[in-house]
């Protein structure tokens, strides 16, 4: 069973342009999933991509219409 590894990604809020933190767990790989803007709540679809050694490789937050 893998680990628990969190990682901590900084970027802006996509509709109101708030700073973001948010906590991603890459021991699931990649993954894409919803999460609320904690300024705003709109729903920001959060892309991440992790390598074959669990490392982040890309992480993206967009629109959720987009």
């Amino acid at each position: 069973m893998n680990e628990a590894m969190l990682i901590t990604i900084q970027d802006n809020c996509p509709y109101c342009g708030s700073d973001l933190e948010l906590a991603v767990d890459t021991s699931a790989g990649s993954q894409e999933y919803i999460e609320d803007c904690e300024v705003c709540c709109a729903p920001i679809s959060v892309a991440i991509q992790v390598g074959m050694n669990g490392e982040l490789v890309a992480a993206e937050m967009k629109r959720d219409s987009d």
